[in-house]
């Protein structure tokens, strides 16, 4: 007779994500603007990079972002 082996499910112990601090970043409140695309971007097409960077001097001459 084959001796039938049972298969045992281990468990870990993991942390919920809800008790983690979050992870530094910036804290950005676009509340009450009323900029539009165009006016922060301009009229020409744009890259990806160059909308960053726009979006960043935005940020920063307008003192939005706050850690």
């Amino acid at each position: 007779m084959a001796v039938k082996k049972r298969k045992t499910k281990s468990r870990k112990k993991t942390k919920s994500k809800s008790k983690r601090k979050p992870f530094g970043g910036y804290a950005i409140n676009f509340s009450g603007r009323q900029e539009t695309l165009e006016q922060v971007f301009g009229k020409k097409p744009v890259t990806p990079s160059e909308m960053t960077k726009k979006i960043w001097v935005f940020i920063k001459s307008h003192r939005l972002a706050s850690k």
